[in-house]
């Protein structure tokens, strides 16, 4: 492979998991890992990982984690972009580790620093019966895979609720992307944020 012809397209990823907004909830950590297509590849940094626990200061309801995010992904095109999926778990009345709310986000398409914002929802029980019970027993409803929460499979017959905001900050950077064909764009005058350009010779 030379640099004038190259067969792949780098993304570096780098920033932090910020802080949280779970009003009703205090000492969380927070988890997570990334989802990609078939084509891409990790060659650098961390795909998953487990924060410390935070509680909230005194007069604030943020919880601040700053924890650092650091990959670098190749791939020969755009389709399966990464995202990265993350979990928030507290104590419940019993003691026990719980879910408090599950979300992701695609990495941001554009080069720069970018801010997001997720929604988080934890799944729920379908009666009455089995949220008592699941709560007498500490034994919340939860994705075996948290991964299931990037893709559409299953997802239309999935009870949510939704229950708090995770801010994370990215630093995104990427190589031979226009080379390959690829011009990235500005996210306010493309959805996709990425347009595929005539080839040179």
């Amino acid at each position: 492979m030379t640099s004038n012809n190259p067969a792949v397209f780098l993304l570096m990823v780098n920033g932090q998991i910020e802080a949280a907004d779970f009003p009703e909830y205090d000492d969380l950590y927070c988890k997570y890992c990334f989802v990609y297509g078939h084509d891409w590849a990790p060659t650098s940094g961390l795909e998953e990982g487990i924060s410390q626990i935070t509680s909230k200061g005194r007069g604030s309801q943020s919880l601040v984690w700053n924890f650092p995010l650091d990959i670098t992904f190749k791939s020969t095109n755009p389709f399966g972009w990464p995202q990265i999926v993350v979990s928030v778990y507290g104590p419940d009345t019993f003691g026990n580790d719980v879910v408090r709310g599950y979300g992701a986000v695609h990495i941001p398409f554009t080069p720069g620093k970018h801010t997001k914002t997720i929604p988080m929802f934890v799944p729920e029980s379908t009666s009455r019966l089995q949220k008592f019970t699941s709560w007498l027993m500490g034994r919340r409803p939860e994705f075996t895979d948290p991964k299931v929460v990037a893709q559409g499979e299953g997802r239309e017959v999935t009870r949510v609720r939704s229950q708090g905001f995770v801010t994370l900050q990215f630093n995104i950077v990427t190589k031979d992307m226009k080379k390959l064909g690829y011009e990235t764009t500005s996210e306010h005058s493309a959805a996709t944020g990425l347009t595929r350009t005539s080839q040179q010779p």
